[in-house]
């Protein structure tokens, strides 16, 4: 099993946090695991994206140009990266900002509306949860308990007291991601 994923949206969204989480979560159930960040010099609302491989077997490149999932959270990380999906792969994306939906024919398509459930919740921080709750969902690669796991790994102690928002946050995404489109 390898399943190269790519996270891409703007800085502040959570992006290479979500992606560290991912990885930890990898290392917690014994895969090999790479985790390579990009981002551009601006902190927020500057482009960012991070690359994640988990696999069992040994990881030849983390460098990676077509992807098995991309998780796309804004219209700029769509246009760029929609074509770069492997077909008969996976994008999930927030509906939030999006003027054009995607339009492959050779992929599955999710749509979680994370950014709307977050601010239902009052909780603009657990944006990225919901998000990784709803993959978690569609690609049964890692567990939860990993991801709890994960998340006290990456996050400062001084935030601890944010991990059952965090946990309900994850559940919340599994419940409100949906298809729009079946691979062709």
């Amino acid at each position: 099993m390898t399943e190269e994923i790519l996270i891409a949206g703007f800085g502040g969204q959570g992006v290479l946090s979500m992606g560290k989480i991912m990885a930890y979560s990898g290392v917690m159930e014994d895969m090999e695991v790479s985790w390579m960040p990009s981002y551009g010099p601006e902190m927020r609302g500057g482009t960012a994206n991070v690359i994640v491989i988990l696999s069992s077997d040994r990881i030849s490149s983390p460098i990676v140009r077509h992807f098995d999932t991309a998780i796309i959270l804004n219209q700029q990380s769509l246009d760029k990266f929609e074509s770069a999906i492997k077909p008969g792969g996976v994008l999930i994306y927030d509906g939030n900002g999006i003027t054009r939906h995607p339009e492959r024919k050779d992929i599955t398509i999710f749509r979680v509306d994370a950014s709307e459930e977050a601010a239902k919740m009052n909780m603009s921080k657990v944006f990225n949860m919901i998000v990784l709750g709803g993959f978690m969902k569609v690609r049964p690669i890692i567990k939860n308990e990993s991801v709890i796991k994960g998340l006290k790994k990456s996050l400062p102690v001084r935030y601890h007291n944010m991990i059952p928002v965090n946990e309900q946050a994850l559940l919340r995404g599994e419940e409100i991601i949906y298809e729009v489109r079946k691979a062709e």
